[in-house]
Parts: structure tokens; sequence; C-alpha cells
């Protein structure tokens, strides 16, 4: 089959599923439960590691095996890492569209957003203290994969139409594996798409507007023209929607439009500025608190460790759902698996995309570029994000604290506004500091998704499609800030699942090769 043909059946199939009746988003949303989902309770009960989802064993097993495999790579090639971002090595005359800083910033910029934010609390507020353990654990591992990815995509990148370097997990699975293979890109690419529209897209503009309108609730009240909310049924749900949101969503939807229609040029220019300030700030504020809540960070770890592997059973057995031991460890391990995985974004193939952009004669070079990611986003900066909820008490205002701990606590806050009240509780105006970095980072990560779907649009249908794809992209950033929370993000978790499964097959395969061209580029540097 062409390419073409392979496109049609893949978005034939996604739209099928779609349209049942009661079933369609449901069975996508699955996707983080296989094959715990198709088990009964009682059967659950008895066998509790058949509930461990395939996801995770994917994920924290392949990157164990790359991590054995590389020789630790994660560990021994920081340095050279560090090397060739601050441009040791750059060359205005090598392959490629963005040096090494800027392609590591676009893909910073795509990775360091709303998960550092709302993901790390969403995490603790339904995984506990223990689902930060997780992350990190991701996060190690991970950093692997993400080293594996980008080294195979600037190795089996191509040239477009266009003159720009088009690469990424389609173009690695298509020539390293071979024209067999392609269906299996095509499938990749369709999903690339369709997470872009929701985990680099919706999640972000829908935080962005969330956080914005509690701040300016805070300030003029919502009994106004402007603030007052109306009950709108949207996508099979019913959204509070005020004349603020639609007003803050189509500000945001100009704001991306206007860089992203000039390419991954003005792309990179405009992250490379913004991430590194952006993430200065955020650091240095999270790092104050932390240090002046440094008498409560010893029972925070304490907490963490603790809860990593013996989290508390609920209070109050949900109707028809186990809470043993096992289960109650098994939801602390999944949140962190899961938030860990978007906000690195390791194994998912879509920082991938982004490094292939690099001028580098090497692939190898932009692999020890990216391998940097993880600790940049997920050790430091979530790790941060977790410590500043938990040294300032305000993790006890959680779902997980109150169906596990304690059941009294009934004012609980979710997503960025837990983030928000931590904030608030540990320096002043910390709740505004807050909002001015999730409309940073939102913005920047819906800007850089954006380039992810132009190369999988590109891969799928042509360069002349990338035009239609773009102005679709801004009208989602609109259509986002509109939906509720539960919908973008369960969406977003989908189909940044079913981008992972082909991306960690095309590495798996392809792990005898890399190895090959990791070891001639170090014999050398």
């Amino acid at each position: 089959m062409s390419k073409n043909q392979y496109t049609l059946l893949v978005f034939s199939i996604i739209g099928i599923l779609l349209l049942i009746p009661g079933y369609g988003v449901h069975f996508f949303e699955q996707i983080w439960s296989f094959p715990g989902n198709l088990f009964s309770d009682d059967f659950k009960q008895s066998f509790p590691l058949a509930t461990i989802p395939l996801m995770v064993i994917s994920l924290l097993g392949t990157g164990m095996y790359m991590t054995f495999k590389l020789g630790f790579p994660q560990l021994t090639r920081i340095v050279h890492g560090i090397k060739v971002t601050r441009g040791d090595y750059d060359s205005t005359e090598d392959e490629g569209d963005l040096n090494h800083f800027k392609a590591l910033s676009t893909a910073l910029a795509a990775t360091v957003g709303i998960g550092n934010i709302a993901g790390v609390a969403i995490a603790i507020q339904i995984g506990g203290p223990g689902a930060l353990f997780w992350m990190w654990i991701t996060a190690f591992f991970g950093t692997a994969l993400k080293y594996a990815e980008c080294t195979l995509a600037v190795e089996y990148r191509e040239t477009d139409s266009q003159g720009n370097t088009a690469g990424g997990p389609m173009y690695t699975i298509e020539n390293g594996l071979g024209p067999n293979w392609r269906w299996l890109a095509v499938v990749f690419a369709c999903f690339t798409i369709i997470c872009s529209f929701f985990t680099g897209n919706a999640i972000q503009s829908n935080t962005l507007t969330q956080q914005l309108y509690s701040q300016l609730a805070s300030i003029f009240g919502t009994d106004n023209f402007l603030m007052s909310t109306k009950e709108v049924a949207l996508l099979g749900d019913v959204s509070s929607i005020s004349i603020m949101h639609v007003t803050i969503g189509l500000i945001c939807a100009t704001i991306v439009g206007s860089v992203i229609l000039g390419g991954i040029k003005r792309i990179g220019n405009f992250t490379s500025f913004l991430v590194p300030i952006m993430a200065a700030i955020y650091v240095f504020c999270a790092l104050f608190i932390v240090i002046t809540n440094f008498d409560q960070v010893g029972n925070a770890f304490n907490t963490i460790f603790t809860m990593a592997f013996n989290p508390p059973s609920l209070l109050v057995p949900a109707t028809g759902v186990a809470s043993g031991a096992f289960i109650a460890f098994l939801n602390t391990m999944l949140m962190g698996v899961k938030r860990g995985l978007f906000s690195s974004e390791s194994g998912q193939g879509s920082a991938a995309i982004a490094h292939s952009t690099a001028k580098t004669p090497y692939s190898t070079r932009e692999g020890v570029v990216a391998l940097l990611e993880p600790y940049i986003d997920t050790i430091i900066i979530c790790t941060l994000t977790g410590l500043v909820i938990m040294v300032t008490g305000s993790w006890k205002f959680t779902e997980f604290y109150s169906l596990r701990i304690d059941s009294s606590i009934v004012e609980l806050k979710e997503g960025v506004l837990l983030t928000s009240y931590a904030f608030s509780q540990g320096i002043p105006f910390g709740s505004e500091m807050v909002t001015i970095a999730v409309v940073l980072f939102a913005l920047s990560t819906a800007i850089s998704w954006s380039f992810y779907g132009d190369r999988a649009t590109e891969y799928l249908f042509g360069s002349k499609y990338i035009t239609y794809y773009r102005y679709t992209y801004v009208m989602m950033v609109f259509v986002g800030s509109l939906l509720t929370l539960k919908q973008v993000w369960n969406l977003g978790d989908a189909a940044l699942a079913f981008m992972t499964f082909p991306n960690l097959i095309a590495i798996i395969l392809l792990s005898t090769k890399l190895k090959d061209i990791s070891s001639k580029y170090f014999e050398k540097y």
C-alpha cells in the first residue's frame, strides 16, 4: 500500500472508533489501563500483577533495556552533552536548520510547560507524594530513550521539498526499518497530528485560560457580564464558559498563530529567547520557597520515598473498585509514570522531531544534547514544583489526602490551582508568579508542538498541506481554552500513548545499529 492509502486507512479507523456512541472516546482513554481493564475486580484482587498497564511496562522496560545496552549514557555522556550544547562543536557549514542550543530550546519549550506546573500537581493530587518518585524513575530511564530516539532521528532525517530538514520517528521507521514498516510510520505520524491538537495545544490553552480566569476572578469577581459563566455542552461534556474565557482563548490563538506561521526558524528564535528566561524565573522562585522552608525538606523527601512503595489505601473504598495495598501502590506508580512521560516526553518521539533539525554532521552529537532534557525538565523543574507543594503543606488539600489520610478535608484543590496555592503560601504574589509562568510555559509549548504536527503533516500529505494544518492548529488553541479539564487531559494522554508504541518498537529494532553509531562516534570524541 502507498503512504496515502495507509494514512486514509488509519484516520478512517480512528474516526469510526471515535464515532461509536458511548464507546469511541472511552476506547482510546483505556490505553493507560490496558490490559487490566479487561479483567474483573475479583480477578484483579487475586492477581494484582495483571493490573500493571502495558504502557508502563513498555516505557520502563525499553528505557532500562537501552540504558544497559548503551552503557548508561545518562551518566557517562552528560559532560559531552553540555559541551556540545554550549557551542564547542558548532559550525555554520553543518547541515541542518538550527544550532544545538536552539534545537534544545525548541524541544524544551515543548516539554517545559504545563506538565511541570499542573502535571506535577495532578500527579500528587491523585497519586500522592510518592508519584514524584516514579516521575524521577521515568525520567532517569527515559533519558536513555531520549538519547536513542534523537540520535536515530538525525541519522535517518531527510530534506523536504522546501529545503527544510525533515526528521523524527516516522522517518526513522521508514528509512531505518525499510518500506515494509511504512504502515507503522504512518500510525505514528497520524497520532502525532492528533496529539499536537490536544497534548501540545488544547491542554496548554485550557490550563492557561483557567489560571488567568481564576486570577482575574479574584480581582473583579464573577458577577459582572465579562466573568459570569454559562454551562455549554461541548464534545460530550458540559463546560462553564464566560466572555472572558472566549477572550483569553482568542488572544492565545492570535499569539500562537503569529509565531508558527513563520516556520521553524521563527519558532527557534522565539523559544531560544523565551525558554531560558521563563525557566530561570520559575526555578528561582521555587528554590526560594524550598530554602525558606528548609526544615520541611527532609520530611518531604521521607514522605515521597515512603509513599512511593507504601501509599495508604482508601479510607472508604470506592464502589466496585479494589482498594488493597497493591492497588494503592499501582495508582501511585501509574500517575507518576503518566505525568513523567507527559512532562519529559521521553520515548514519545516528539522531541526527536525538533532535534532532527540540528546543524550537525554526527547524529550522536545531537543525541547527547537531547539527554539533558529530562534532567532539566523533570529532575530539576518538576522536583522543585513537587517540593513547593510538599514543604508548604499544600498537598494536604488534595483528593489523595482527603480519601486516604484525613476525610475531614473538604476544601480540595486540583491541577494548576494547587500549584498556584502552594506558591502563594511560600512567597508574596506567588499566585501571580505562577500565572505568569503558566502563560509563558503554555504559549511556548503550544508554539513548539505546532512544529511536530508540521513535520507529521509534511510526511503524510506533503508541504502544500502544512498551511491548512497550521490554521487548524490555531483554531484548536481557541477550542481547547473552552473545553473541560477532564476532556483535554484524557484525550491528550490517549494520543500520547498511541504515539509512543511505534517509537518504542523502532528504538528496540534499531538498538544494535544505534549502539554501533554511538561506539564509532565516541571512539573519535
